[in-house]
């Protein structure tokens, strides 16, 4: 017969590999139960999406055979519990993921959503805001484009914008709103009020992380947010360009600026490299090699991953059916790693607090 307390100090040995402590001293066990020589318990992860759910699971199981006995017959219950920083505005949203870019052109929009539907299959309740006032794409590449959001009243009275929902995500775009054969000449105030909007007046629910698809630039809109809400981090995307890399280090540069003072979570290279189907084995680096890389380690922060050169991406963002949903597909899975990575990022950013 074994103790409680034995099976605590044996797990006592399996350290988070990000978080730098034991699953104990981290209060990620749980629901301990103990019958003869049969244990299970549950180890509660920081996200969903947590890249080493199998590595800590395979380490739990050694820790109570080396620690305890091998004859133990154990079942572990991985399951999460996304991390939040305590904030008094926005409460129900536990983290807000800023993608940004200096430049346009640069595949912000398609990372944006790529990375919302990863973080969402993974089993994270997800929203998505288009904060790109002058050019929405969220509406096209979710293939609800013509979709109005309904108002409703909730139990105070007052009117609440509901998100289109499409793929399990919560979607909101000024694209909802407005023509898209018209421009939107709107200037600075008018277009923050505009954006603040979707963020105050919407019925987000209860979401792990809202994810913002940010317009290029510095302008008005990123100001609004950062000063606004609590965002948890940032996600730089750029191509290898050095034009692209020379506007994406502005971009860096304001999330550091004292008065916004957002962390960065990483870097993602999109068109990093060109494979031509018939020669899946060759990579050509048509814009440059290395770049997003380099920025990472310019500003001391994680290097996601790389995104390749491939037609498939924009064509299923054009019909509406983005990448990452076509399961087993080199480039769902790539996507995927980038969304394990972040979510990885947010728990060690929100463990700092």
């Amino acid at each position: 017969m074994i103790s409680q307390e034995q099976v605590l100090n044996a797990l006592r040995y399996v350290e988070d590999p990000d978080l730098k402590k034991d699953l104990v001293s981290l209060n990620m066990i749980e629901d301990i139960r103990i019958d003869n020589n049969k244990l299970s318990f549950s180890v509660v992860l920081t996200t969903p999406a947590c890249p080493m759910k199998a590595m800590l699971e395979n380490a739990c199981r050694n820790a109570i055979a080396h620690f305890i006995s091998k004859d133990i017959i154990v079942d572990i219950n991985m399951t999460s519990r996304v991390t939040s920083r305590p904030t008094p505005t926005l409460s129900n949203i536990k983290n807000i993921i800023a993608v940004a870019s200096g430049k346009g052109g640069v595949g912000k929009s398609t990372v944006a959503v790529n990375l919302a539907l990863g973080l969402s299959k993974k089993g994270a309740k997800v929203g998505l805001i288009d904060a790109d006032i002058y050019g929405p794409s969220i509406p096209m590449m979710f293939g609800v484009e013509g979709e109005r959001p309904r108002a409703s009243e909730n139990a105070e009275g007052k009117t609440r914008i509901e998100p289109i929902s499409k793929y399990g995500i919560k979607l909101l775009s000024i694209g909802f709103f407005t023509d898209p054969n018209q421009p939107v000449p709107w200037r600075g105030p008018m277009a923050s009020n505009a954006i603040k909007q979707l963020f105050n007046d919407a019925d987000w629910g209860e979401l792990d992380y809202l994810v913002v698809d940010l317009p290029p630039g510095t302008g008005d809109i990123h100001i609004t947010i950062t000063q606004s809400y609590p965002i948890t981090g940032a996600v730089i995307v750029t191509t290898p360009q050095n034009v692209a890399l020379a506007d994406a280090r502005k971009g860096v540069g304001m999330f550091l600026m004292d008065s916004i003072n957002v962390p960065l979570l990483g870097v993602v290279e999109n068109m990093s490299y060109f494979t031509p189907a018939e020669l899946p084995e060759n990579k050509y680096y048509i814009f440059g090699n290395g770049g997003g890389r380099k920025l990472a380690e310019q500003f001391n922060t994680t290097f996601l991953g790389e995104i390749p050169l491939v037609k498939g991406i924009s064509e299923s963002g054009d019909e509406g059916r983005p990448v990452i949903l076509q399961d087993n597909d080199v480039m769902s899975q790539a996507f995927m790693h980038i969304a394990e990575r972040v979510a990885q990022q947010v728990a060690i950013q929100n463990a700092r607090i």
